[in-house]
């Protein structure tokens, strides 16, 4: 299964770059200047959204000092507030242990939060947490449940993870059709291992009919970008498309 995927959305800033022979104390300030300033302000005065970016921005160390103990304060005022990317990210700092002290419980608590707000990424993130049991009960059709809400948003990571609990029948009756089905969408997106999944059940006729030409053309996707497991299958599957050597006489 997959480990957790860790997303930020990125704040885009335009920052001009200021040639002088001397700056002086009056120099007019950068538009990121600006723009952080403005960001305090509205933070200051209970803006959820403000708060969200000026944690952001601690977060990636953009345009301030990387302080994930600033970023961790600036994501609770705005997670309070019901702000799903600032419920999130605050999940991921409790998962971590970045700027607060590690704790499943409440990364799982906030996760929850915002994939009650229909967030992909918290939806997945949940998914992992009952699927592995980290910071609640093992469950893996709560766990299905969260994978699928992720993937039908068309989180290629849980239609992977959909994909492989449909294969192995985790809290769910198994099934190669489904599982080949959501191999699949993840597949046409370019994720390597749901590329190397259909592969092996094309060559094995799992789910879809045995196909040697479309188990090699995943396989050989999925290795192009690196995938190991891949590579080590792709020459098997090719020495099936051969034609036998002629027998000499």
């Amino acid at each position: 299964m997959r480990t957790v995927v860790f997303c930020c959305l990125f704040l885009a800033l335009f920052a001009s770059v200021c040639h002088a022979a001397e700056i002086t104390q009056d120099r007019p300030k950068s538009p990121q200047e600006r723009l952080l300033q403005e960001l305090r302000m509205r933070s200051e005065y209970g803006n959820a959204d403000a708060q969200f970016h000026l944690g952001l921005m601690y977060a990636m160390g953009d345009g301030v000092r990387h302080d994930d103990v600033e970023a961790a304060r600036w994501f609770r005022k705005a997670a309070v507030q019901g702000n799903p990317d600032a419920q999130f990210n605050l999940g991921i700092l409790y998962q971590c242990g970045d700027g607060v002290p590690q704790d499943l419980v409440e990364a799982a608590h906030w996760y929850r939060r915002a994939a009650e707000q229909a967030d992909a990424k918290a939806e997945y993130n949940l998914g992992l947490m009952y699927d592995h049991g980290d910071g609640l009960q093992q469950d893996y059709a709560k766990a299905l449940v969260w994978f699928r809400r992720a993937a039908e948003q068309g989180d290629a990571d849980a239609q992977v993870n959909l994909g492989v609990m449909y294969a192995k029948g985790d809290g769910v009756r198994q099934d190669n059709v489904k599982a080949a089905g959501w191999f699949r969408k993840a597949a046409t997106q370019g994720d390597s291992d749901a590329q190397l999944y259909l592969g092996a059940l094309y060559e094995r006729g799992d789910g879809v009919p045995q196909d040697y030409v479309q188990a090699w053309a995943w396989l050989k996707a999925a290795a192009a970008q690196g995938n190991a497991r891949a590579a080590a299958l792709i020459d098997q599957v090719a020495a099936r498309l051969m034609p036998p050597a002629p027998q000499s006489k």
